[in-house]
């Protein structure tokens, strides 16, 4: 059967720590009261446009499964009118938390030296990383193993599956850095010429697909995957997938996942702006990886998506920027208890 995805890669609400511009990657920090509209709006809007996600994925910590939740939360309202689809529970994974700061977590932001040589981090880094209890930033390399991780144990898995639903709208709800090292990751498991440009996207002229941007908070990476052949109960193995037949299974376990940081870099390809060719240089890890079959394409609809976030104010009086606390009222619910009496 012919199978689509759509998959969004989600950045959770703003959080208390990024108002006072500490660094949070472990630690749990909460939602702003700005930081729950965001995400109130953001359900919204997914709702309005009438996506309703089958799979519904985020970070353990609070502010990526309270994002996650309120978006579950808009679809749940709207489908209670007589809609026979299941809304999808919130699974929440610790493999999709947020760069480990290390020493750094809780602190300020260190600011970059007038001499311009290395960023503040590194450069307070230089500075402590002898000290007693000094504890490093969590590697790329093991961001990319905890990325491989959710993709090998729950996207592809899903993707692959034989039995389930043709149609899959899948979001994950993460954090800035995690998503970027996540999306990455994703690409080394798509076919090569496989990826093209929604036209608006194209006409902003040419793209470097490892580095699409910065996620907003809230902001959301949109793409469409899709497969139009038959997907077969059984797989058949091939040691490369340059030409490979449609009659194999969507992806092909080539050979144990390594655990090592691909250093790889790619060229992409302005011959036509509306497809981003991947041509890449080094593969020594592409090897080791669970990869879609050739005849999958993918579509990027939206990068960092937050037209939900128009004309959305901070409340005043420092309230905005205070933690979210689920006991307040909001004027929502002093209307509703309003007509009730």
């Amino acid at each position: 059967m012919a199978r689509q995805v759509q998959l969004f890669l989600i950045r959770h609400g703003e959080t208390v720590d990024n108002v006072a511009q500490l660094y949070a990657g472990s630690r749990d920090s909460m939602l702003t009261n700005h930081g729950y509209q965001q995400a109130i709006r953001l359900g919204s809007h997914f709702s309005s446009l009438g996506h309703s996600f089958t799979h519904l994925f985020s970070s353990h910590l609070q502010r990526a499964a309270k994002t996650a939740g309120l978006i579950r939360e808009a679809q749940a309202k709207r489908d209670t009118n007589g809609s026979q689809q299941k809304v999808p529970d919130v699974v929440e994974l610790s493999c999709l938390m947020e760069q480990d700061f290390g020493f750094y977590e809780g602190k300020k932001f260190y600011e970059r030296p007038a001499d311009g040589k290395l960023s503040g981090k590194d450069n307070h880094r230089q500075a402590h990383k002898d000290s007693e209890g000094f504890v490093d930033i969590e590697s790329k390399a093991s961001l990319a193993r905890r990325a491989d991780a959710f993709l090998d144990g729950h996207l592809l898995p899903l993707v692959n599956s034989p039995t389930g639903p043709s149609d899959l709208v899948v979001g994950i709800v993460s954090h800035g850095i995690m998503l970027s090292s996540l999306w990455k990751r994703i690409l080394l498991r798509l076919p090569e010429k496989s990826v093209k440009l929604a036209p608006g996207l194209a006409a902003s002229g040419p793209v470097t697909l490892e580095h699409l941007g910065g996620w907003s908070n809230t902001g959301f990476l949109e793409l469409r995957m899709s497969r139009s052949v038959p997907v077969p109960l059984a797989p058949a193995p091939s040691a490369t997938t340059d030409e490979i037949s449609p009659e194999v299974a969507p992806l092909i376990l080539i050979a144990p996942p390594r655990s090592e940081e691909s250093s790889n870099s790619e060229a992409v390809s302005t011959e036509d702006p509306k497809v981003v060719t991947r041509t890449l240089l080094q593969a020594p890890t592409t090897s080791g990886l669970r990869k879609l079959d050739s005849d999958w394409s993918t579509v990027i609809l939206t990068i960092n998506g937050k037209e939900h976030l128009k004309n959305l104010k901070r409340t005043g009086g420092g309230v905005g920027s205070s933690r979210h606390d689920a006991s307040q009222k909001n004027i929502d619910s002093f209307f509703k208890r309003r007509k009730v009496e």
